[in-house]
């Protein structure tokens, strides 16, 4: 996706999460959407938005999969009214699955962190690499990358915990009901302060740890470590 191309974090906020979330508490009462109507509309908001940006990337992207997927398995078991027990596991197991592949990457040739965090799209790589040999820091690097690894990782178990915490706190109406519409938004709002802004400070200490590090080994400051 080019620069011109990418999403506007506001609206992107908007149609993922505020727009879903005002749909299942205020329309889901029968003089209103209805249950089934009113799910089906919310869910059709971020699953519209995860398909065009895949299409928009033309090609695949693990990570927005994973939120298509996430999406229809909660459409799933609010229609075949299952246990909410059922929305809790899965809230936990998305955000978990990723933690077990980034830690599991530890022990590969290309730890996760490079795709996310220290990747071109993000960092000046070959500049980097280039100071890093010139130093004899190279392996030494790539220890730190290992251990940003395992931090990136405690990421998303903390992420995959109060997923579990929230949705067995705030969803426990059973599925198909009015109630469990309505829980099912608030879950979905509160996730931002509860779960992803955390998240996101977390990610960003990992990110201060490699550019951190991209200093002291490769003697670099953070603008020239930067792709500006």
């Amino acid at each position: 996706m080019t620069d011109n191309t990418k999403p506007n974090a506001m609206i992107e906020l908007l149609i993922t999460l505020i727009i879903p979330s005002l749909i299942l508490m205020k329309l889901s009462a029968p003089e209103n959407l209805g249950v089934v109507n009113a799910l089906l509309l919310a869910l059709a908001f971020p699953l519209f938005w995860g398909a065009r940006d895949l299409l928009a990337r033309r090609k695949l992207n693990l990570f927005a999969a994973l939120g298509l997927v996430s999406i229809l398995l909660t459409g799933g078991i609010g229609l075949l009214q299952l246990d909410t027990q059922w929305l809790a596991i899965k809230e936990a197991a998305v955000p978990g699955l990723i933690g077990l592949s980034v830690l599991a990457s530890v022990y590969t040739r290309y730890p996760l962190v490079k795709v996310l965090l220290f990747s071109p799209a993000l960092m000046n790589i070959e500049r980097i690499q280039e100071s890093l040999s010139q130093r004899g820091n190279y392996a030494a690097f790539e220890t730190r990358l290992k251990k940003a690894t395992w931090m990136l990782g405690a990421t998303f178990f903390f992420s995959s915990a109060m997923n579990y915490f929230l949705a067995t706190w705030v969803v426990t109406s059973p599925a198909g009901s009015v109630a469990f519409n309505e829980e099912l938004g608030r879950m979905t709002l509160l996730s931002y302060p509860v779960i992803a802004l955390p998240s996101m400070l977390m990610m960003a200490v990992v990110l201060y740890y490699l550019t951190r590090s991209i200093r002291e080994l490769a003697g670099l400051k953070l603008v020239e470590a930067l792709k500006l």
